[in-house]
């Protein structure tokens, strides 16, 4: 066995100055690269709960917003409650640039340190591995060939006083025994000599060998120190970078010095403050309560003046009535159709008549022979007339459009339509912003109906 492979046994324990135990050191090359892939995985992981969390933040804030919006909740406690949703999705982008730190800037870093620091050689294992390798074996091998010649002497030593030992003890019992002869004790006593001699002179080789050992041993201390220094401040660097990715890593998750973080939560706050429990109560109070006004019935005096007829602008500033629904028939195969609610002004179209008849009374007719003058107008330019719910003639302004009834309708008041599902009328004008048309019917009744209640025919 070379002194090269006992200088690479390995040992379980003991010194570092011992033979072999310089690997525990060289180790820590490859452990360190190590550390580095399980430094990376951590904040990976640390990245994925961080993403997680976030996601599960989105997904709580959308679902409770859609829950608080359709919910019976209202006024400044429902803001409050908006706010925490707010919040949440706030929460969540921070902490998806935690993630994106971590698994990004932080992690590549950390990647490209380890690339720096750790070269892989064709042939296997770390280059810095083997330079301290080769290093701490150079600096071992005199030593260790020295340390074998001490061994060496010491065990040839340790034989020849067990020699000694036993070349006495064989004496002793000879000159006890009255049998031997004198020559047999001469030889024994000679032998005694013989193996003194010789033990003396393998301590003399044992202390000579010693002492060169002892001579060798700070030349041997101060080259293993320089190699041993180096693989320190190679491990150095390590554990600085290391306490660098760390204090990395708790300036991520530390979002107590977060501005944003801190803003959140003091917005969170105020909106909360804010809430106002009288201010809610006083809301329903007029808006859904006593507090709503109300268009108590007053007596109302008959006049020529509240005749006149009603312009669209103020149709649509009046209030609205429900228009009472008649009974619903089957329409097509046998199928019930739901009929839509229909909101409507309520406006005399019989009003609006009785205004014209009565301007008509005060505008001078231009009369011929005790009839009206109508030989201006000829068979084309003489408007066409049609009937109305009162029997008196209209203007069609609007070219018809053949449309059929989806549902039964009964009108309500004396200027509209009345009509069964299924039945054709032509539409005349078009829906304003209440919903209703004017129509005729077959039989020549102009008058409104809902726009809803029919479809085009053809359509």
């Amino acid at each position: 066995m070379s002194s090269e492979d006992d200088a690479g046994g390995e040992a379980p324990g003991g010194s570092f100055w011992e033979a072999g135990n310089y690997r525990r050191t060289v180790k820590r090359v490859d452990d360190g690269y190590r550390l580095c892939n399980d430094l990376i995985s951590c904040f990976q992981e640390r990245a994925k709960i961080e993403k997680n969390y976030a996601q599960q933040l989105t997904e709580w804030s959308r679902k409770w917003r859609t829950t608080v919006e359709k919910g019976p909740q209202y006024g400044t406690l429902e803001k409050a409650w908006h706010a925490f949703l707010t919040a949440a999705d706030k929460l969540s982008e921070i902490h998806l640039a935690v993630r994106n730190h971590l698994a990004g800037k932080d992690s590549d870093k950390i990647k490209a340190w380890q690339k720096e620091a750790y070269h892989k050689q064709i042939i296997g294992g770390f280059k810095e591995t083997k330079e301290a390798e080769d290093g701490f074996r150079k600096a071992q091998k005199p030593w260790v060939k020295k340390m074998k010649d001490v061994e060496t002497s010491k065990k040839n030593y340790h034989a020849a006083r067990k020699e000694e030992k036993t070349a006495h003890t064989r004496e002793n019992h000879a000159k006890a025994d009255s049998s031997v002869s004198q020559e047999q004790l001469r030889k024994l006593r000679d032998r005694v000599e013989k193996c003194t001699q010789e033990a003396e002179k393998c301590k003399d080789q044992y202390e000579k060998m010693l002492e060169e050992l002892n001579r060798y041993n700070p030349r041997y201390m101060e080259d293993m120190e320089q190699v041993f220094e180096g693989c320190q401040e190679a491990e150095r660097k390590r554990l600085c970078f290391f306490k660098e990715m760390l204090l990395n890593l708790h300036q991520h998750l530390n979002l107590s010095t977060n501005e944003s973080f801190h803003a959140l939560y003091q917005d969170l706050y105020q909106v909360i403050m804010a809430a106002d429990n009288q201010e809610d109560l006083k809301w329903w109070r007029n808006t859904h309560g006593p507090g709503m006004a109300m268009n108590w019935p007053q007596f109302e005096e008959w006049s020529l003046e509240s005749q006149r007829p009603i312009t669209k602008k103020e149709k649509s500033g009046k209030m609205a009535d429900d228009v009472t629904l008649t009974s619903i028939l089957p329409t097509r195969d046998g199928v019930v159709s739901q009929t839509p609610l229909q909101i409507r002004q309520r406006f005399s179209y019989q009003e609006e008549q009785n205004s014209l008849f009565y301007d008509s009374l005060r505008a001078p007719a231009h009369v011929n022979g005790g009839k009206e003058d109508i030989s201006e107008w000829s068979d084309e330019d003489t408007p066409k007339k049609c009937l109305d719910a009162n029997g008196q003639e209209e203007d069609i302004k609007v070219p018809g459009v053949r449309v059929r009834a989806l549902y039964d309708y009964t009108g309500q008041e004396s200027d509209e339509l009345s009509f069964k599902a299924g039945e054709e009328l032509m539409k005349i004008s078009e829906e304003d912003e209440q919903g209703w048309c004017k129509g005729r019917l077959l039989t020549g009744q102009v008058g409104l109906y809902p726009a809803n209640y029919v479809e085009k025919v053809g359509s």
